[in-house]
Order: C-alpha cells, then sequence, then structure tokens
C-alpha cells in the first residue's frame, strides 16, 4: 500500500526531527491507530450498545437537553 502525500511529507520532516523528538512521534502515531482499532472492535462486538446510544444522544438533542460545541471552549 502506498504512503499519502501528505504522509510522506510528515514523515519527511520528522525525519529531520533529533531521535527523540522522532520516537514521541511514533509513539503519539502507533498510540492513535492502536486506540482506533480498539475502539473498532468494541463497536464490532455490540452494534446494539451503540445504537441505542445514538438513540438517546438524539432524543436528548431533541428534548433540546444539548447544546452546540464551541471549539475554543474544548
Amino acid at each position: 500500500m502506498c504512503m499519502t502525500k501528505l504522509l510522506e511529507k510528515a514523515v519527511e520532516l520528522a525525519r529531520q526531527l533529533p531521535e527523540s523528538e522522532q520516537d514521541a512521534i511514533a509513539r503519539l502515531v502507533l498510540d492513535e491507530i492502536e486506540s482506533e482499532r480498539r475502539w473498532d472492535q468494541l463497536f464490532a462486538k455490540s452494534p446494539e450498545k451503540l445504537s441505542k446510544l445514538a438513540d438517546k444522544a438524539w432524543a436528548e438533542h431533541e428534548a433540546g437537553l444539548s447544546e452546540e460545541l464551541d471549539p475554543d471552549r474544548l
């Protein structure tokens, strides 16, 4: 499988960093990939739970109990 142009650029820039920074970036990427795999596995095992959560969230939204996301407040 080929790398995207954006990933190639990121890797090229990372190569220019000190080894400790390269390792820190690599750890972040590997942790994110592992996290995504865990979420995929959890959702695949219990799609009905995800559906129930989505239904509950929608019902709360319809009842006016949700609020617009403000990225500046994260």
